[in-house]
């Protein structure tokens, strides 16, 4: 399996602009790829994203993809399986991580004080 996403050293990321919210996200969830790309109709390629939740913000349904899903919870709080109205869930925080291969439901997902993930997605 090889993965060409070009080679770049060590550079700084503009955290502030390149923000937007993935489709099929609520507002308040915003991605940034910084290497990479997924080409979901054709299932090829990869990407490295990050992953912004903002503060009290939540999901309302379970995702699903057909591609594998690694994520790092870099900093703050990930609760993991909340209802429709964002009640409940398994509270994580920093420094956890998940593997998911494709076809594996997950979520949905709230914040209390924001988080900042780290995710690669790619097909075999």
């Amino acid at each position: 399996m090889a993965f060409d996403k070009g080679h770049r050293e060590f550079h700084t990321l503009d955290m502030q602009s390149g923000w937007q919210t993935p489709p099929g996200y609520p507002a308040g969830f915003k991605e940034k790829i910084i290497a990479g790309s997924l080409d979901e109709t054709n299932r090829r390629g990869n990407r490295t994203r990050l992953l912004r939740i903002e503060p009290g913000t939540f999901s309302t349904a379970p995702f699903v993809h057909d591609y594998w899903e690694e994520v790092f919870l870099l900093s703050g709080d990930l609760i993991v399986g909340s209802d429709a109205a964002g009640r409940g869930g398994e509270q994580f925080r920093d420094y956890t991580y998940a593997l998911r291969p494709p076809g594996v439901y997950h979520g949905p997902f709230k914040s209390e004080t924001g988080c900042l993930l780290l995710e690669m997605h790619y097909y075999d």
